[in-house]
């Protein structure tokens, strides 16, 4: 995610851009689980595409200075139906603020994201660079959670907490939603109706916990974490969450019940493994890394079982793969990508036939 601002993407990737560009393709060699790929958006830095409960339809963020969209905005999108017609999108964030983090809402004519407009009309300022002379994320105190139908038209607001809400998904049956929040001063799981009441705090291990999606029966949820141990991770953790930021580059993934019960953490692979979430069958994995890399990048994608058993790389692009999504019904899986960007800063979205090994 999920925390997944799209400045993630051209920070860690961008020195990659220079050899893709020599390289730049749809499918790359040992991708063996791709078919009949489609490239959706053409410019820009779009991630966080997330299919409707009939597979039918995605959500995504989008920014793009050449289109006026100076900060992350969400889109909305039927797939296209035939190979060569074009995909055609539309805003349903207000155009204010930063938005991030959005999902369908069971009925599949609703969405739910974050977004800052309420604190501020105009797009939060990034980090600065210099100061910090590392990467971070801003964990922005004016983001809320809010319903939107497809028109635009914002139904309700879930959150009014102050500090960071979002990183939003839905239950498949569409009684609860799970979010990251900073309300106890740590970045934390929670749980609410969809209705927004009866909130419940459900991680509570000093660390960033985020990115939360739950399993297509519903029973258990995945998620990334960080787990400062020593007293100098401990007092950078603090110090960054007290400056509103957190350093992305150590997270592993975690699962669990759905209730935060029986918590057990499935890779420890180091660096960053984060953005997973449960294929169509419920019995594993699909995330982004780049632990293979010791300077940071490229970012791949991995699918491993909830025992944390058989990780297997899926994905070759040398610079950016990530967000993936399977469909319902596991025919399709859509993610984000720098491939066929030109060796520009681009990221664009891509939806491929998905095809098992053993078939």
């Amino acid at each position: 995610m999920h925390f997944r601002t799209l400045t993630f993407i051209a920070a860690i990737a961008f020195t990659a851009f220079v050899s893709a560009q020599k390289n730049d393709t749809l499918i790359f060699k040992g991708e063996k689980n791709f078919k009949n790929i489609k490239q959706l958006t053409f410019g820009g830095d779009n991630a966080e595409a997330y299919f409707s409960p009939d597979g039918k339809k995605i959500v995504f963020q989008k920014t793009s200075t050449k289109e006026g969209l100076p900060c992350d905005q969400i889109f909305y999108g039927e797939l296209p139906k035939k190979k060569k017609q074009k995909f055609k999108f539309k805003m349903v964030s207000t155009g204010k603020g930063r938005t991030t983090c959005a999902y369908f809402m069971p009925d599949g004519k609703h969405i739910i994201y974050a977004s800052t407009h309420k604190a501020d009309t105009s797009c939060p300022p990034p980090p600065d660079k210099n100061m910090m002379k590392k990467y971070v994320w801003a964990i922005y105190k004016g983001y809320d959670i809010f319903v939107t139908d497809l028109n635009g038209n914002i139904t309700k607001q879930l959150t009014q907490t102050y500090g960071y809400d979002a990183e939003a998904t839905v239950s498949p049956k569409g009684d609860k939603i799970i979010f990251t929040s900073m309300r106890n001063g740590d970045l934390d799981l929670y749980i609410m109706d969809t209705s927004g009441q009866n909130v419940r705090q459900i991680t509570n291990e000093l660390g960033y916990d985020g990115g939360a999606w739950f399993s297509p029966d519903g029973s258990k949820i995945v998620w990334r974490a960080s787990r400062p141990k020593t007293e100098e991770e401990i007092r950078e953790y603090k110090t960054l969450l007290d400056m509103g930021l957190v350093a992305p580059n150590k997270m592993e993934v975690f699962i669990a019940n759905a209730d935060g019960s029986e918590v057990k953490q499935i890779t420890y692979l180091g660096n960053a493994n984060w953005a997973p979430n449960f294929d169509y069958t419920g019995n594993r994995i699909i995330f982004a890394s780049n632990h293979e890399y010791k300077r940071g990048f490229p970012f791949n994608m991995y699918i491993i079982n909830i025992d944390g058993t058989g990780l297997r790389k899926i994905s070759r692009d040398g610079g950016f793969d990530a967000f993936p999504m399977f469909s319902p019904d596991g025919k399709k899986l859509i993610f984000s990508s720098n491939r066929n960007n030109g060796g520009t800063r681009d990221t664009n979205l891509f939806i491929v036939d998905w095809k098992e090994l053993d078939d």
